[in-house]
C-alpha cells in the first residue's frame, strides 16, 4: 500500500460555499480531509476504495445508493478499480456530473470512457445507469429531464459525487466566466463553449446537496489549484464547492490553519 497522510479537518479553514438557496454560508463541516498517496495510480485506487466504502455505508440505511462521476482522463484507473469491487451493483444508481455535447461513441464523450472503464465490467443494471442525453436537438430540455431524474432517484441529494480539478481551477464543467456559475434554481444546466464543446453539468446547488464529495486531483500540474481549492478560494470555480475528501499524490501542500 502507498504511503499516505491526511490533513485533519481541524487544521483547515472554515469553508463558505453556495447553498441550495444561492447564498454563501460558512459551514465548518466542509473542511477537507486530504489523503496523499505515493503516486497518481495509488491516489486513484484510494479514491475508488473510499467510494466503495461510502456506497456500502449508504446502503446500510437505504435500499439504493447514488453515485455521480466526472469525466476526463484522470478517473480512468479509479473507474476500473470500482468495476472490480464486490458491490451490490443492482442497488446502485450511476449518474454523470457532466458531459460534452458530442455524438455517441465520440472520444470527447465522458460516457465513452465510462463505458470502457466501468460499465463494460461492472454488473450495473441498464435501468440504473443514467447518462446525460447530449444527442437530442434541445440541450436545455435534456438538462431539465436530467434534473427530473435526479429529483426522482436522489431527492435528498446524491450520496456521493466524484469531482476532478482542472489546471485552470474548473471542476465538473463549471468554468470561470460561464454564466452557469451563477445559477441558483436549477440542478443541471447547459454551459457555454469550453475547449471546443458545450456541456451539460450539475450546478453548484446540486453539488452542495451531495452527502459526500470525493475529489481526485493528482499530478504536479494541479498543485497550485489544489492549494486554492483547500483554501476555499472562490475566485476559481472549484473553490466554491465543498472540499470533502481529496485524494492526491501532491505532498507538502502547506495548508494553513
Amino acid at each position: 500500500m502507498s504511503d499516505e497522510s491526511a490533513y485533519p479537518r481541524s487544521k483547515l479553514p472554515r469553508a463558505a460555499v453556495m447553498d441550495t438557496a444561492g447564498r454563501l454560508a460558512p459551514r465548518s463541516s466542509l473542511a477537507a480531509v486530504v489523503v496523499v498517496h505515493a503516486g497518481e495510480e495509488q491516489a486513484a485506487l484510494g479514491a475508488a476504495h473510499h467510494i466503495e466504502r461510502r456506497l456500502r455505508r449508504a446502503l446500510d440505511t437505504a435500499p439504493t445508493a447514488t453515485l455521480a462521476v466526472s469525466g476526463g482522463s484522470t478517473p480512468a484507473p479509479m473507474l476500473r478499480a470500482l468495476a472490480g469491487a464486490d458491490l451490490p451493483w443492482e442497488s446502485i444508481h450511476l449518474f454523470q456530473v457532466d458531459e460534452r455535447i458530442a455524438p455517441a461513441g465520440h472520444a470527447d464523450r465522458n460516457a465513452t470512457q465510462l463505458a470502457t472503464c466501468l460499465l463494460d465490467a461492472a454488473p450495473l443494471r441498464a435501468t440504473n445507469v443514467h447518462l446525460m442525453d447530449v444527442e437530442g436537438p434541445d440541450p436545455i430540455r435534456s438538462a431539465e429531464r436530467y434534473a427530473e431524474l435526479l429529483a426522482r432517484w436522489a431527492p435528498a441529494g446524491l450520496d456521493i459525487v466524484h469531482l476532478g480539478l482542472g489546471d485552470d481551477g474548473h471542476t465538473a464543467s463549471l468554468v470561470s466566466g460561464d454564466q452557469v456559475l451563477e445559477i441558483t434554481d436549477r440542478a443541471v444546466a447547459v454551459t457555454g463553449v469550453y475547449r471546443g464543446r458545450r456541456r451539460l453539468s450539475l450546478t453548484y446547488p446540486e453539488l452542495a446537496r451531495a452527502r459526500a464529495v470525493v475529489w481526485l486531483a493528482p499530478g504536479a500540474a494541479k498543485a497550485a489549484m489544489l492549494r486554492r481549492l483547500l483554501a476555499h478560494d472562490h475566485t476559481i470555480p472549484a473553490g466554491r464547492v465543498a472540499a470533502g475528501t481529496v485524494f492526491t499524490d501532491i505532498a507538502g501542500l502547506g495548508v494553513a490553519s
